[in-house]
């Protein structure tokens, strides 16, 4: 877990934004945040429509339990982030976004975005 608290806003912020994305739909904007890194938009888009459900914004606790590891040996301070998405039809579901941020701009309000994954967990 994040023992800096000017971390942890700002991880939670950058997380924020990308569920924001996945919810809206936004697959494209999903994607040029993350640089197309990792994952294209469509396969963010098949990942979510396989699943088969409505995603939903999250309630704002749901951040707080985030999972979240920091990737030891980097050379900007990185997290390995997986966070359990919501659905309008079950609430917590069982689709994960698994997504690796890079804080490499201490000016800036978000990390960098790496989507690695949207699975079933």
């Amino acid at each position: 877990m994040i023992t800096n608290p000017s971390k942890s806003g700002k991880l939670i912020s950058t997380l924020t934004k990308v569920v924001n994305l996945l919810v809206s739909r936004d697959y494209d904007r999903l994607e040029a945040l993350s640089d197309g890194v990792r994952l294209k938009a469509h396969y963010i888009k098949d990942g979510v429509d396989a699943y088969g459900r409505t995603l939903t914004s999250p309630p704002t606790q749901a951040f707080e339990e985030l999972d979240v590891v920091e990737v030891e040996g980097a050379v900007k301070p990185t997290y390995s982030i997986r966070f359990r998405l919501f659905t309008k039809e079950e609430g917590r579901s069982d689709l994960e976004l698994q997504a690796t941020f890079i804080d490499a701009d201490p000016e800036s309000d978000l990390m960098i975005v790496e989507i690695d994954n949207v699975t079933v967990a």
